[in-house]
């Protein structure tokens, strides 16, 4: 039987993945270094094509390209995680208190999760960050608001099915308190689901959070790929690397983290464990 890590470093679509996100993750938390100018500052004349003086080029007000993309990695990724872990942190108790206690308690929290779940997401995002006004705080509440009812639905899910054996019950008639049987024995068994739910939901942060910079609803006093994309979209025939860039770091991002947390899928699922 193979172990987890042969299985998940095994797959070369994960290796790719892990090795882009730890450039990204390079660049983000080294971008001061990397990029000493701030992002917003002019540095030469608009529309420099890429050279060696400026990597990628300037914007239409003269801003460096690459200052840019290495500081707007770092926001890009920490609102993306930080709503993603807020969102998660909020689904899981959500999910574990209906699948655990059931009845009553199973229906009120559900019939929420869905009221929250026919309501499209993006739009509700956008109504959230324009009600809080712009702010990197305002994306991370939006983004967690629309973000945590399929969290909760799987975690409900898994409770379901694992409350019902012998540990759970054990659990029970040795007298201990729900509180405890929810972290102690039911919580940490459906963890796998809920790494890879939360792993690819990074993924739907981060194109979540670019379309609404894109729209002029991100941190004003912050730089993002999105904002990068959203300001060079009228150049786009004439400077076609203002979008191309940023819009590629976000695609090939987004593509690296779907990629590993399909690998986590399939190193987790124990149907694969043999094979």
């Amino acid at each position: 039987m193979k172990s987890f890590w042969a299985r998940f470093l095994g797959n070369p679509r994960v290796l790719a993945g892990i090795a882009w996100l730890l450039v990204v993750a390079v660049v983000a938390v080294f971008a001061p270094l990397l990029a000493p100018v701030d992002p917003f500052e002019i540095v030469d004349k608009p529309f420099l094509v890429p050279s060696g003086d400026h990597l990628f080029g300037t914007d239409s007000l003269g801003r460096s390209i690459w200052a840019g993309l290495a500081h707007g990695a770092r926001t890009t990724l920490i609102i993306a995680i930080v709503a993603t872990l807020s969102a998660v942190a909020f689904g899981a108790v959500v999910g574990a208190l209906a699948g655990y206690h059931g009845g009553l308690v199973d229906d009120a929290l559900m019939r929420i999760t869905e009221f929250f779940q026919t309501i499209p997401s993006f739009i509700f995002a956008i109504v959230l960050v324009a009600i809080l006004a712009p702010s990197a705080t305002s994306l991370v509440v939006a983004i967690a608001v629309v973000s945590w009812p399929p969290i909760a639905r799987v975690v409900r899910g898994e409770v379901l099915s694992v409350k019902s054996r012998e540990f759970v019950q054990a659990a029970v008639i040795a007298g201990q308190g729900d509180t405890a049987i929810l972290l102690r024995q039911v919580i940490p068994n459906t963890l796998s689901p809920l790494i890879v739910t939360g792993s690819l939901l990074v993924a739907t942060a981060i194109l979540t959070e670019s379309a609404l910079s894109f729209l002029g609803l991100g941190a004003p006093n912050l730089m993002s790929w999105g904002f990068m994309v959203g300001a060079g979209r009228s150049f786009l025939r004439d400077a076609w690397w203002l979008v191309t860039i940023p819009g590629v770091a976000i695609l090939l991002t987004v593509l690296a983290i779907n990629l590993v947390g399909e690998g986590l899928n399939d190193a987790l699922n124990p149907r694969l464990a043999d094979v």
